[in-house]
């Protein structure tokens, strides 16, 4: 198995960079703006791309304290049993954000334009916290054949 990792450091709260990844209207400010579902431990979120599709996942852990954990049930084959998830750390006026995409089978070309593509979202991420604007998609920055 291969796993994505990323960490990015932002100038804003934890209580801000949990909530915006923790919940639909948060995800839905940086990641896709068709972003629904439960934010709980064992609900449901559904995320669209216009016509390239989407992803459902289940919510398996929740901790404001710097902790969120989702479970992929339905996608592209590549992400189906894979797992998301987001450590929190502040560091002064930093919140620390170590990113991991874990449990790919095999590190396909799709893996590597996935990587690429959690690097744009995790910057429109850092955008929102810090200026209230992300990029989420589908006005995202474009990197190839599937967006």
């Amino acid at each position: 198995m291969v796993d994505i990792l990323h960490r990015v450091g932002v100038v804003a709260p934890i209580d801000d960079v949990y909530r915006a990844v923790a919940t639909p209207e948060g995800i839905a400010a940086w990641w896709t703006t068709d972003t629904v579902g439960k934010s709980e431990v064992g609900g449901h979120l559904a995320f669209r791309f216009g016509d390239v599709g989407g992803f459902d996942m289940e919510v398996l852990e929740l901790d404001p304290s710097g902790r969120v954990r989702w479970r992929v049930t339905d996608g592209p084959e590549e992400w189906i049993g894979t797992e998301i998830g987001w450590r929190l750390d502040q560091r002064g006026e930093h919140t620390i954000v170590q990113f991991t995409h874990e449990g790919w089978r095999e590190p396909v070309e799709f893996m590597h334009h996935c990587s690429t593509k959690w690097a744009t979202f995790l910057m429109s991420l850092k955008e929102l916290v810090e200026t209230g604007r992300g990029r989420p998609a589908p006005d995202d920055v474009r990197i190839g054949d599937w967006h």
